[in-house]
């Protein structure tokens, strides 16, 4: 997967999660967890963005590190919205899928990048 198709993902991937932050009910609980899922949700993309115009390996790794902890805690607050039964396992399953393969695919690129391979 090339740059390109990497930040139309992870953009593809922010709007998701908006949608979904727009479906949750107007209660307390909710409204504490749409807004951190709306934060490191959109950041995914934003920062991924950023990766791209890094000025070094350094800055590179250091931006895609940003991109995973993102990542991972928007996979947190999808569990929270499961665990309090705001919504089902099943409307979430494939958000989460589709997270987890992108949390997998930078992963994957910092580790090559702290390997030298481009």
């Amino acid at each position: 997967m090339d740059a390109e198709e990497m930040k139309a993902r992870t953009k593809a991937l922010g709007l998701r999660i908006l949608r979904l932050c727009e479906a949750l009910p107007d209660m307390p609980v909710a409204r504490v967890i749409r807004n951190q899922l709306m934060r490191s949700g959109t950041s995914v993309g934003a920062n991924y963005r950023a990766a791209c115009r890094a000025k070094s390996k350094a800055d590179f790794i250091s931006k895609m590190a940003t991109v995973e902890e993102e990542i991972d805690e928007s996979m947190y607050w999808r569990e929270l919205i499961v665990e309090a039964g705001l919504m089902s396992q099943e409307m979430l399953a494939d958000l989460y899928q589709e997270a987890d393969e992108v949390l997998a695919i930078v992963v994957s690129s910092i580790r090559s990048a702290k390997r030298g391979r481009p």
